[in-house]
């Protein structure tokens, strides 16, 4: 997705192995510089970013991405619960004072917008200023599509992941083989009229490159994640971003960050999913421009 980008590791101090991607040499960073990171969603990729980090990168933009721990080709541990916020949080701001960047614009999107505003709250004096996309500082298995039907089937998806370990992890990673599958995931998540068949199928099939574990791990972490009360806390210029047919995430809730973050300003997206960005990527990329300009 980067024209001219490194691979390279990030070792935390927990000793974790971080992949991250950088479109420029530590040794080509200046002190004023400011580089966008990008924090994608639960069970998600980079890939959610790929309109935007082009579009940035041909601005002349230094732009870091990363894959927290658990993900990818970032390693794992034994002990599913060493895959917390606290943990990713600590890895990315071991991984941006390794490299000495000293200001960034946090593009969050989804659960991406709980690490980036506990990051912001954390290391506020890293953050110039963030962009929030479809996030919820409430319990997502209270509101998801705008129901609390995840919070009463989430006890059945555990009992079966732990009675039918093998069964469940073979539905997890061949998922994105089944066209129903792929439909729902598309219709509830997506604007159909905007994103093919091709991009859920590859969406989905990186998902099942990761443990299965992990998607009730982290849904956890975001139900217990404390950062609402601490909004008034954070001071950073913020672009909240949601799509007004965001079926995952209602609407609402972008009221609320909206609310409580008193530098912060709203653009909601007309036919807009819970992934606008990839919905509608010529004016989200203009709109974020606009803003961080």
């Amino acid at each position: 997705m980067l024209e001219n980008f490194n691979n390279n590791y990030f070792y935390s101090k927990d000793g974790f192995r971080i992949l991250y991607h950088t479109n420029f040499l530590p040794s080509e960073l200046k002190e004023s510089d400011t580089v966008i990171v990008f924090n994608y969603g639960l069970v998600c990729s980079n890939g959610h970013w790929e309109k935007q980090i082009p579009f940035f990168e041909s601005l002349g933009y230094k732009i870091l991405l990363h894959d927290y721990r658990f993900h990818f080709s970032s390693s794992s541990s034994e002990n599913i619960s060493d895959c917390n916020f606290k943990g990713i949080v600590s890895d990315l701001h071991g991984l941006i004072s390794e490299l000495k960047i000293k200001n960034t614009i946090m593009i969050g999107h989804s659960m991406g917008v709980n690490i980036t505003l506990e990051f912001a709250y954390q290391y506020p004096e890293l953050v110039k200023s963030m962009i929030l996309i479809s996030g919820t500082v409430l319990p997502p298995q209270d509101i998801m599509f705008d129901t609390n039907t995840m919070e009463l089937i989430t006890p059945y998806i555990e009992w079966f992941s732990t009675t039918y370990p093998k069964v469940h992890e073979k539905l997890w990673t061949t998922s994105y083989l089944n066209p129903l599958v792929r439909f729902l995931v598309r219709r509830g998540g997506f604007n159909m009229d905007k994103v093919p068949d091709e991009f859920i199928q590859i969406y989905m099939k990186r998902i099942g490159e990761l443990s299965p574990d992990i998607f009730l791990k982290l849904l956890n972490e975001m139900k217990e994640h404390d950062i609402a009360g601490r909004l008034s806390a954070i001071k950073t210029k913020t672009l909240v971003i949601g799509g007004d047919k965001d079926q995952v995430i209602p609407n609402y809730l972008q009221d609320i960050l909206i609310s409580r973050l008193e530098n912060s300003e709203l653009y909601i997206v007309k036919d807009g999913s819970h992934v606008p960005q990839a919905d509608f990527p010529e004016s989200i990329n203009q709109r974020i421009y606009k803003f961080i300009s």
